[in-house]
C-alpha cells in the first residue's frame, strides 16, 4: 500500500516539477514517470525495513 502511495505521489511532483520547468507532454511524461519509479522505489526499501 506504501509503494503505490509513493507512486502516486511521485508522479505528482514529477508533473508539478515539470510543468514549473516550462515543459512540454513529453517532459511531463518522462518527469512523472521517473519521479514514480524513484519514489516506489524508495517506498519499497522502506517498507521492506520495516517489515524485518
Amino acid at each position: 500500500m506504501l509503494v503505490i502511495a509513493a507512486l502516486i505521489f511521485g508522479a505528482l511532483v514529477g508533473v508539478m516539477r515539470a510543468r514549473k520547468r516550462g515543459g512540454n507532454r513529453l517532459d511531463i511524461a518522462q518527469y512523472a514517470a521517473v519521479h514514480a519509479l524513484g519514489f516506489a522505489l524508495i517506498a519499497l526499501f522502506a517498507s521492506i525495513f520495516i517489515s524485518r
